[in-house]
């Protein structure tokens, strides 16, 4: 999990997507607002000093309407997600939705003039899933793949999940999430959830 936050940053920077660029091809718009997006970062002190107030508010304005959390949710569950009801359900995909935004508002302090460059999509006419390949280039030690796994819906492409150097981030979840509900059912779980993000906001506030 350390890894995958470690290189988090990349995902903020690939989705922070302006409304008009959503009918692109998922690798042509990567490409066109990476520089722009670190651009940004590479100016913005605040950020880089890890103000996670500020971080906080970039993440909810420009990431979050390009996640698929409630599929993400439900991946992350696995076969748990049918032994939750309606109710539940909701409340699963909103603890998680915050414990995501919560655990890796400080990627944004993680960037150090590395380089991203992504590969053309394979993708037919008509798909509506599709995997963007990318490569984060370090100013030492090897490059790092990054893998974003997309579905298009009807507000544009989103993410329902991501893997770095293979490890997928839901499957990661996944582990956890069942152990929780082995032990203490789902609504242990949600109550788990729900103490990690309180106790994230409270050290936020500081």
């Amino acid at each position: 999990m350390l890894k995958l936050c470690k290189y988090l940053f990349i995902l903020i920077f690939f989705f922070s997507i302006p409304a008009r660029a959503q009918m692109l091809a998922p690798d042509a718009l990567a490409k066109s607002v990476t520089d722009e997006v670190l651009t940004v970062i590479r100016a913005d002190k605040d950020i880089q000093s890890g103000n996670q107030k500020k971080v906080l508010e970039l993440v909810e304005a420009k990431v979050l309407p390009h996640f698929s959390f409630p599929r993400m949710t439900q991946l992350a569950m696995g076969k748990n997600w049918r032994d939750a009801n309606a109710d539940q359900q909701k409340r699963l995909v909103g603890e998680f939705r915050a414990l995501l935004v919560r655990t890796y508002t400080t990627a944004f302090t993680q960037y150090k003039n590395q380089v991203v460059e992504y590969k053309p999509v394979r993708m037919a006419a008509g798909d509506t899933e599709g995997v963007v390949q990318s490569q984060i280039k370090q100013n030492s030690g090897p490059p790092v793949a990054v893998d974003y796994n997309m579905e298009k819906t009807d507000a544009g492409w989103k993410v329902y999940n991501m893997k770095i150097e293979g490890i997928s981030l839901v499957e990661n979840y996944r582990n956890t999430f069942n152990t929780e509900v082995q032990k203490h059912g789902v609504d242990g779980l949600i109550a788990t959830l729900a103490q990690k993000n309180r106790s994230a906001t409270q050290v936020t506030q500081k």
